[in-house]
């Protein structure tokens, strides 16, 4: 028996990824057109349904000529799982690239039902995302005089990574970019034709890092103040860029206003009394040195979400999430979002949207976000209460591992995936990474050169003709950043050529004085694509797959005006791609009729010419 059942073909599943509530679904099973005999497959079939944790379901499906089909209307949000029952026990599942195969067990399709009202801000998909580290990006004038910082004049040195003599990494050591350093080169991110700068945290905090959280409602003073941020927003604004925050809510700083281990803060905190105005944000097992934090570090207590007060701190009327939205940002990232209930994410985002409906909430989450299981519950992320778009870890993989192997499968799988389980509110939203402060260079991880030993990362870097190979890989490893669906993001100085292994090398102060300028006019010409000559496209248009095997893949990216066509083929071969008519390719600006060469390890963006 041959079958065909694709659910990312809408002639088998009549709405592609997760559905609204509400909405009626029609499932169709096509024969394979090489079966010809006239009872061709079966007579009976099958679809079996089960929401998530509860009883399976099992509905009849109508025979027609060419296959079974049953409409079913979803009335209540979660995860539902689905596949199809012949009699005698086969069974048709989920196999690769999602697409059907009979089996001697179910192996059940997710259907993702969400809320009808959820929706995602409109400004932005379609963008462009840069990422940036503050106290590595730029710096400008003199640093004041910090206690317990150590201010670094070595501007591009490397950063500290050994323990001191305590054992203890400190991450207390500054290169002192800060925010008129970001302001100065605003006209630099426009020419990127960046939309939205993401900053990793910037409020005050005793580390480099600021995931320490010190005081939610001041700028860290190396990198600024409050009238620096105002002039930074206000003058983004006026390039058409946007400015999301790192929200930092799962924990907060032991050097804090809230916890004051050290008394640096004139507050009395939660370390100091069992009295204090916050000591109920905190766990404590036995008072003041044994309490809850972040994965046992004792310098990020963590906080307990279910406190009214500290709900009330950074979701109520003029709490942390609306103060800085009143001040004009465009949104949150938050940390570690598997850490914050579910409840929590809900008070998140109803403050988020009541402040201003269109500010977009990312959460970090690195796997499927659609039905991830953290500590034992099955989060709710994707289902219209929580999070517009997390960060795209899983397509990071896939593109890296096409372009290391050679092989497109772990890519295609993905994407597959993510059209299958993600509401197309979120897919258009995704943050789309090559990588971050969490993860090392794009650049380095292409070059191949794998290290486990801090010594040793610290001084490698790629000789030049194995430079040369990995940004060869990363301009391919780009367009498909860039034209898959969601929001591309830029990890600062990725465009530069910037190398280093794991955190902190991944975190180098950026090489003003030394920038790829080919790679550099070449993410510009991909940002150029993909905000001015195919926005709309890119914003919100279908994706589908023309070609693949193994080392090629051709993709269309339409809407209801016009298509793109993507290609990249990462293998000696040669193919032919043939298309109706003349076409540009806009990376070369060559022109082609009716066919396309492509040619060995190789991309390129075609659209139809007018």
């Amino acid at each position: 028996m041959t079958f065909y059942y694709d659910p990312t073909d809408r002639r088998c599943k009549s709405i592609t990824g997760a559905i609204a509530r509400g909405s009626e679904v029609t499932f169709h099973i096509f024969r394979d057109d090489s079966v010809r005999e006239a009872s061709f497959f079966a007579e009976v079939c099958y679809l079996v349904l089960y929401q998530d944790g509860k009883k399976e379901k099992i509905f009849p499906m109508e025979k027609g000529e060419d296959g079974f089909s049953l409409t079913l209307r979803f009335n209540t949000v979660g995860l539902y799982f689905y596949y199809f029952t012949f009699p005698e026990y086969m069974f048709l599942g989920c196999a690769k690239f999602r697409r059907a195969a009979v089996t001697n067990h179910p192996v059940s399709w997710q259907l993702t039902v969400y809320d009808e009202k959820y929706h995602t801000p409109d400004w932005f998909k379609g963008g462009l995302m840069y990422q940036i580290f503050p106290d590595r990006f730029r710096k400008v004038g003199e640093l004041p005089i910090t206690p317990y910082k150590v201010l670094r004049e070595d501007w591009g040195g490397c950063p500290t990574f050994r323990p001191n003599q305590y054992g203890k990494i400190l991450n207390n050591d500054f290169f002192g970019g800060n925010l008129q350093g970001v302001i100065e080169k605003l006209d630099y991110l426009k020419d990127l034709h960046v939309s939205v700068i993401y900053f990793n945290p910037i409020f005050k905090a005793y580390s480099n890092h600021r995931y320490d959280t010190g005081d939610y409602m001041e700028i860290d003073p190396l990198l600024g103040k409050k009238e620096d941020f105002n002039e930074l927003v206000d003058e983004a604004k006026k390039r058409g860029i946007r400015v999301i925050l790192d929200g930092v809510f799962n924990h907060t700083g032991d050097d804090s206003r809230y916890f004051n281990k050290y008394g640096r803060y004139d507050s009395v905190g939660a370390y100091q009394s069992p009295d204090s105005e916050y000591a109920g944000w905190y766990q404590f097992y036995r008072f003041p040195d044994s309490y809850d934090s972040w994965w046992g570090m004792e310098t990020l207590p963590a906080v307990n979400e279910a406190s009214s007060s500290y709900q009330n701190f950074i979701c109520g009327e003029g709490g942390v999430l609306k103060t800085w939205l009143e001040r004009g940002i465009g949104g949150y990232r938050l940390d570690v979002a598997d850490e914050l209930p579910d409840f929590f994410l809900r008070l998140i985002r109803n403050s988020v949207k009541e402040q201003d409906k269109d500010a977009v909430i990312i959460g970090e989450v690195w796997e499927d976000a659609s039905n991830k299981i953290a500590y034992g519950t099955r989060r709710e992320y994707l289902q219209g209460n929580e999070l517009d778009s997390v960060m795209n870890y899983p397509l990071k993989d896939g593109i890296i591992s096409y372009i290391l192997s050679g092989n497109s499968d772990q890519l295609r799988e993905t994407i597959a995936m993510l059209i299958d389980n993600y509401p197309k509110e979120t897919l258009d939203s995704l943050m789309n990474l090559l990588g971050t402060h969490d993860t090392p260079r794009i650049l380095t991880v292409l070059g191949g050169k794998y290290l486990s030993n801090k010594e040793e990362m610290a001084t490698t870097f790629l000789s030049e003709e194995e430079k040369i190979a990995a940004k060869q890989k990363l301009r391919m490893a780009a367009v498909l950043q860039f034209t898959l669906p969601g929001v591309p993001s830029i990890y600062y100085g990725d465009e530069a050529g910037m190398e280093g292994y794991s955190d902190p090398f991944c975190r180098r102060c950026f090489p003003w004085e030394d920038i790829d300028e080919a790679l550099e006019k070449f993410y510009q010409k991909l940002g150029e694509i993909r905000m001015e000559k195919f926005h709309e496209i890119f914003r919100c248009g279908d994706y589908r797959e023309i070609y693949a095997d193994r080392a090629c893949l051709v993709f269309e990216r339409r809407n209801k005006d016009a298509a793109v066509y993507v290609y990249c083929n990462n293998s000696p071969e040669k193919y032919a791609l043939r298309l109706e008519g003349k076409f540009t390719e806009h990376i070369t600006g060559e022109t082609y009729c009716d066919h396309v060469e492509i040619g060995a390890f190789s991309y390129g963006i075609l659209c139809k010419c007018e």
